[in-house]
């Protein structure tokens, strides 16, 4: 079920979702969280479907900011809110709210935003792209137990981490570290099959990949090791390989949703290693609301 409103408010929107539960006979009470989600129009569609796909693990509601430019000088200080109200089977297993906004209700987001918040429900933040220079203290970001950016959406990745790691607060954390997760759990296993020492690291990845960096950070820090970058063609992370007296360990995925582990005196394997969907990225970030320390070190690792 879909409600349009132009020209509205909190209270009206508030009041629309209220009826159009009753209209599909949807209550709210298994929702978990609040995500806000704050894009653009351009990448606002799919924005919304990677957290339709997500809702089917983590029902919430989903507040979708749109700030919009003015087209013309005079609408530069008009404030505006339209919104959709998506409930049922256009909203995933949840409910849905685009609010877009145009004129110097855009500076006071977080004022629209606040009575749209599940009572005692966690909140959390995601900016696909453009996200603030410090999330903790950007208003909505000051509303979320977790905010969640994107370093592969910025011009220079590299230095978007180092600012990162220069603002960090508890509950910040990044798609390009959330990636990472198989390619961690996969290293791990095989050094606890090698039980070798680890004496040097290589991270090969297309250039300036954050992932890549992050990882070579995070390998830095626990095994306290030189970690080389190697520039290839990618696509993203493309190989991992570490020194051994005994010989070298490598997980190698040129391509594909494999990868080849080659471990000094055991026999050659192929693993599952897929590029994940965003959507799998946001439900994987949706299942924990602490701080994620393994990111805060790999984050500020200067080695």
């Amino acid at each position: 079920m879909k409600i349009d409103l132009t020209d509205t408010s909190s209270s009206k929107i508030n009041k629309a979702i209220l009826e159009a539960r009753r209209a599909v006979g949807t209550p709210a009470v298994g929702m978990v969280l609040t995500l806000v989600i704050v894009t653009d129009e351009e990448n606002a569609y799919d924005s919304v479907r990677a957290a339709n796909e997500a809702s089917r693990e983590h029902p919430s509601r989903t507040l979708v900011v749109v700030k919009r430019h003015a087209r013309f000088p005079r609408e530069r200080h008009s404030a505006r809110l339209d919104a959709e109200v998506r409930i049922g089977t256009d909203a995933g297993s949840g409910e849905t709210v685009l609010l877009r906004m145009r004129g110097d209700i855009t500076r006071r987001a977080d004022s629209v935003v606040l009575p749209l918040l599940l009572p005692d429900a966690p909140v959390v933040v995601w900016w696909p792209v453009d996200a603030p220079e410090v999330p903790s203290r950007d208003p909505l970001g000051a509303l979320a137990q977790r905010r969640i950016t994107d370093s592969y959406a910025v011009e220079n990745p590299i230095a978007a981490l180092d600012a990162r790691a220069a603002s960090y607060a508890p509950g910040d954390t990044d798609l390009a570290w959330t990636r990472l997760t198989p390619w961690r759990s996969l290293l791990a296993a095989a050094l606890d099959q090698a039980r070798a020492t680890v004496t040097s690291a290589a991270v090969e990845s297309e250039a300036d990949n954050p992932s890549a960096e992050l990882l070579a950070r995070w390998f830095g820090r626990r095994l306290n090791v030189p970690v080389e970058r190697v520039v290839t063609d990618g696509p993203v992370v493309t190989a991992v390989r570490m020194g051994t007296p005994d010989g070298e360990i490598v997980i190698d995925r040129p391509e594909g949703p494999v990868a080849h582990l080659s471990i000094p005196g055991q026999p050659h394997r192929v693993m599952a290693l897929k590029v994940r969907t965003t959507a799998e990225l946001i439900a994987e970030e949706l299942r924990r609301l602490d701080p994620d320390e393994a990111y805060e070190s790999a984050l500020r690792y200067e080695g």
